[in-house]
């Protein structure tokens, strides 16, 4: 039986959303990020305790008896929105989404004392997984416990990592909290810039077990299906932003004293573009609402918002690249910051060809 989905926003969402984007309007705008981007550290503390902490939106996702807000993904994906729009450098997917699920998902009392300290923006967590780890593929079993919980092994690919204090690791013998200062976090060049990746080491590092092994791979799982759900929200407001953007420069943009806006060629290619950003609003709005409700056919939807989008943010932003002529191609312009990041996200929690196998699979179709 089909879902129906509610698609629209409410009206907490929507101040939600507009208490946001003032925020990120006045401490986060492309200039500023480019600036910390070029640093190598591009996570603001100051901005992300203002909007974990103060607006609230880390515990977003937590229920209120454990300290959080106890609001859902609607939410959740609101927030992912706006940062997609300013490709804001912040740990908001991998800490106040993916961390906190699979933290809600362990139900013992050393993950609950955590989630607190999460939901409360005082810390900042990050699962230790390989970025491009996809709901439905096997989980890795690169670390082990060498006895007595002495974790040992290396994961790649670990976003914000360097931002974290607390790293969440499977191991074979369950999930454990680790302190980041135990685990080495060696940064990586990425390919986005306001993302940052890192290789963590463990060498017989110490952690507090938080689940047993059947359970953490199961709240693992389940974080996984939910921040891939989430990411189309991100990935929404991303092509939104270059859309706009790119509207009003060919608007601005004259040659042969007419606007280049005004070229049919053109108008055929942005208007196509709107037509595929609407489509992806659905599709996230679908997703989000599918995880909120715990609809049944939640990993189908998730599927397709995430085959979707990822290739709608990726053509918006090449769009907003090229049609923004030269100027689009230097470091100055902030088109850049918004293709490395869709690039990077079509590649995070699942490529759009894993999703699309998984929606073929869902359907009982053969896989393309």
């Amino acid at each position: 039986m089909s879902t129906a989905f509610d698609l629209l926003y409410s009206d907490t969402e929507e101040e939600l959303r507009s208490a946001v984007r003032a925020l990120l309007a006045d401490r986060c705008a492309p200039a500023a990020v480019l600036a910390r981007a070029e640093t190598g550290r591009p996570h603001d503390p100051e901005l992300w305790r203002t909007l974990a902490a103060d607006i609230g939106t880390a515990g977003l996702l937590v229920p209120e008896k454990l300290g959080g807000q106890g609001a859902g993904h609607r939410e959740a994906a609101v927030v992912l929105e706006e940062l997609g729009r300013a490709v804001a450098p912040v740990p908001y997917l991998t800490s106040a989404v993916l961390a906190t699920e699979i933290l809600l998902g362990c139900d013992t009392p050393e993950a609950t004392a955590l989630l607190r300290e999460l939901a409360s923006g005082r810390q900042v967590c990050a699962p230790a997984l390989p970025l491009p780890q996809a709901p439905g593929a096997p989980l890795p079993a690169a670390v082990r416990d060498t006895g007595g919980g002495a974790l040992t092994g290396t994961v790649t690919s670990v976003a914000d990592a360097v931002a974290a204090d607390v790293l969440l690791v499977l191991a074979d013998t369950g999930l454990y909290a680790v302190p980041a200062a135990q685990a080495a976090p060696t940064p990586l060049v990425p390919l986005d810039l306001t993302r940052p990746l890192a290789t963590v080491t463990l060498d017989a590092a110490a952690g507090t077990r938080l689940a047993d092994p059947a359970t953490a791979r199961a709240a693992v799982a389940g974080a996984l299906l939910s921040g891939a759900g989430l990411l189309a929200s991100e990935q929404l407001g991303l092509a939104e932003w270059c859309l706009t953007e790119t509207v009003r420069h060919v608007r601005g943009r004259h040659q042969f004293n007419r606007p280049v806006g005004s070229f049919q060629a053109l108008k055929h290619r942005l208007a196509q573009l709107w037509l595929d950003v609407a489509s992806a609003r659905a599709a996230a709005r679908a997703a989000a609402d599918a995880l909120a409700t715990g609809a049944p056919d939640a990993p189908l939807t998730v599927a397709v918002a995430q085959a979707y989008c990822s290739g709608v943010a990726v053509r918006a932003a090449e769009e907003c690249v090229q049609l923004h002529g030269g100027i689009g191609m230097t470091w100055e312009h902030p088109a850049h910051l918004y293709l490395k990041r869709a690039k990077a996200d079509a590649l995070a929690l699942g490529t759009p060809g894993h999703h699309e196998a998984l929606v073929a699979d869902f359907a009982e179709l053969p896989s393309p």
